[in-house]
């Protein structure tokens, strides 16, 4: 494990590489569908328990090596694990096969991982005279001690009336990737703020064109790396009210600076996951993007496969004479499931896979502090990125806006829909801004939100 420690990320290589083996898990067994009597020790109402019976497992490929690794250490424990898409870009996957469990009353995993942390939303709530999902973590379930242990405001999203839902996998703050070796060849300074990111798009556009600053063609770098580090108020949730606006001031400034860049070419409109973002990478000046980044993109060798030294970091861009905030990109979360029949179990995998220092994050920056400060002092330690890589990642992850808000859908689903198409049509964000507002503003209205 040392040799991961002086190159980190190698297991995000792995996970990267990983197949998507999908264990066929038996069906748990019916519990109660209605919330029963609440055990004081857990803080509510549990299934009969069953010593040594298997927990099943719904998580990502990407979390396949973390769990594969709980197995190693943890033999004692049957793991039955389901690979399936971790409600990846908002598709909601968790949630519908919840409800079929609800509506069949069995066949409730023991352990769910999703990329959306606003799940907790509705995993918290009674549905149909079933027991919430959610098994609540904070009322004698697992100790005060370890919960604090998290980093501060990492389960504010999870925490729905005092009641903590689910733990936090990472932390994803959005700060500043730059090309050093390219910033140096060019005679270029790495900007600070959103007006010197947006002069550089124009003169990069001017001086080396082919070369960018970065891509709006994925579902989430607009919502959260653009509008939500540019403390734009388009998702904003005030008890079961949700507002979008985006014709607030700095919703037009992202807005119009999106619009700027994508047509002089300095943003693209690739993926960063799409085999076209790779063959342009060598064009890559900069990119403001999640801590994760760190393994997705830069020490992937199916991606950025950047060379030690080339590439660096800095703190998130902010707009002059502003606060300054940033935005956050998932950073996934793990839940418990209140029907287990193996709580105990439970409580041992989920204690491990966020903890632990060799697991925890899979690749991003682990939301449990301990660990956090393991990965971060790796990564400086290291070399591979230039720059304060520290500095650079702690103040990304103490200022992320808390503006934006966690419903019971994703921002993903609106900007997919409405945006990415009118972009690769030409079209510019302004033109269908609008249409943008009144695309969440109906979701927030399918969920059971008042719209105001």
């Amino acid at each position: 494990m040392s040799s991961q420690h002086r190159r980190p990320f190698t297991r995000s290589r792995r996970i990267f590489a990983a197949t998507a083996a999908v264990a066929v898990a038996g069906m748990l067994a019916a519990c109660s569908g209605g919330t029963g009597e609440v055990n004081e020790d857990y803080g509510f109402a549990i299934a009969e328990q069953v010593e040594g019976s298997p927990i099943t497992i719904w998580a990502d490929a990407t979390r396949q090596p973390a769990v594969e690794a709980f197995q190693a250490a943890h033999p004692d424990i049957e793991v039955d694990l389901v690979i399936d898409d971790g409600s990846a870009s908002g598709s909601a996957t968790f949630q519908t096969k919840i409800a079929l469990a609800d509506q069949a009353g069995e066949g409730w995993p023991d352990v769910v991982f999703s990329t959306q942390n606003n799940d907790a939303s509705w995993a918290s709530k009674e549905a149909n005279g079933v027991q919430a999902f959610a098994a609540p973590l904070n009322k004698g379930y697992f100790d005060e001690d370890f919960l604090d242990g998290f980093t501060s405001g990492a389960l504010d999203p999870l925490t729905v009336d005092d009641t903590v839902w689910g733990l936090r996998n990472d932390l994803a703050p959005v700060l500043f990737w730059y090309n050093q070796q390219l910033m140096d060849e060019f005679g270029y300074e790495v900007p600070t703020t959103w007006e010197e990111y947006e002069a550089l798009g124009e003169r990069l556009a001017t001086e080396h064109p082919g070369y960018f600053l970065g891509s709006v063609g994925d579902s989430f770098v607009g919502p959260y790396v653009y509008y939500w580090a540019g403390a734009a108020p388009i998702f904003q949730v005030d008890g079961n009210t949700f507002s979008s606006d985006v014709n607030a001031p700095n919703s037009v400034r992202v807005t119009e600076m999106l619009d700027t860049m994508v047509a002089n070419g300095s943003l693209i409109q690739d993926s960063v996951f799409s085999a076209e973002f790779v063959a342009k990478s060598a064009n890559l000046l900069a990119i403001p993007g999640p801590a994760w980044y760190a393994g997705a993109l830069f020490q992937n060798p199916d991606s950025v496969n950047a060379a030690e030294g080339q590439w660096g970091t800095a703190e998130p861009l902010y707009w002059e004479g502003d606060e300054k905030v940033t935005g956050n990109v998932g950073g996934g979360t793990w839940f418990a499931s209140s029907h287990s029949q193996n709580l105990e179990a439970v409580k041992t995998f989920l204690e491990y896979i966020v903890s632990d220092p060799e697991v925890a994050g899979t690749g991003g920056l682990p939301a449990y502090q301990s660990a956090a400060d393991t990965w971060v002092a790796d990564q400086a330690s290291s070399g591979f990125f230039s720059g304060d890589f520290e500095t650079s990642i702690n103040t990304a992850a103490s200022s992320v806006w808390s503006g934006w808000g966690f419903p019971n859908f994703s921002a993903e689903t609106s900007y997919s829909k409405i945006v990415v198409p009118a972009l690769a049509a030409g079209q510019s964000i302004a033109d269908v801004a609008d249409a943008w507002q009144t695309e969440m503003e109906n979701e927030a209205t399918v969920v059971g939100y008042t719209v105001q």
